[in-house]
């Protein structure tokens, strides 16, 4: 008798990896499967950006005329975005998605995420699948999808990137961690820049091979870099982030004249 269908598809369904913690000195970090560190936290100070990738991250800044209403984080971790946003960007309104219940629950324990309430909320979902939910409704969409040993292949697909465009506000900006040592790392970024018309902006993260690929839904207002320079100026003194190097590096990875940015 053949076995019923039903069950032959939940063998298929594919294992989350195992949450892992450990410490060294004040740094508290989350593992996936492996013994890559995926999300850090300074006990001292919670907020602080450990890891050069997630600071990176936050390079969108940059390019945006005021603080976000909303973020969308695919991918919870440890929290490290929602810690630093809740302490900068207070206004902001945040949702994390992430499919592993053992993420969220070891982030909630052990991780002091910000209170859940109207400003911030996790939900446990698929974040391919949820952000077809959303039109226009979020203005940053931060994905940050590895399973211990690679990214997730649907996060890298042309079909999320047209879904994540579909989610964003007229002036919204989608970010993503990748890594450059990928050998499938071009064709990521042709892919991203055939959804968002060329504009696309890579950001190297000082060390690890990390790289912040920004994608913006209509280019931005400010291209030019005299006037970048001096709001990167600005931004590292008020998010204790090193804006001016960011700059420097966006300038050395992305075409431009010398003048302005061509997105």
């Amino acid at each position: 008798m053949a076995n019923h269908p039903y069950r032959r598809l939940r063998t298929q369904k594919t294992e989350l990896p195992e949450v892992g913690i450990s410490e060294t000195g004040n740094i508290r970090s989350l593992h996936l499967g492996s013994s890559t560190v995926q999300s850090s936290m300074n006990l001292d100070h919670p907020a602080e950006l450990v890891l050069s990738y997630s600071r990176a991250m936050m390079g969108w800044l940059l390019f945006t005329e005021q603080p976000p209403k909303h973020i969308t984080q695919i991918g919870l971790g440890g929290g490290s975005f929602a810690r630093w946003i809740d302490a900068y960007l207070p206004e902001t309104r945040q949702t994390a998605i992430d499919i592993n219940p053992q993420v969220i629950n070891i982030a909630r324990s052990l991780f002091e995420l910000p209170f859940e309430d109207e400003r911030f909320e996790i939900i446990e979902a698929d974040g391919a699948e949820y952000i077809k939910t959303l039109r226009g409704s979020t203005d940053v969409i931060l994905t940050d999808g590895f399973d211990g040993h690679q990214i997730i292949d649907a996060l890298v697909e042309e079909p999320f990137f047209c879904d994540c465009r579909q989610a964003l506000s007229p002036n919204g900006i989608f970010v993503t961690n990748w890594w450059s040592g990928d050998r499938r790392y071009q064709r990521f970024v042709e892919r991203l820049l055939n959804v968002f018309e060329g504009r696309v902006l890579e950001l190297p993260a000082e060390s690890h091979g990390n790289v912040a690929v920004m994608a913006f839904q209509s280019t931005p207002k400010e291209q030019r870099l005299d006037t970048l320079k001096k709001r990167a100026e600005k931004l590292s003194t008020q998010y204790g982030l090193d804006f001016k190097r960011m700059l420097s590096d966006l300038k050395a990875s992305n075409h431009n004249n010398g003048k302005h940015f061509y997105l």
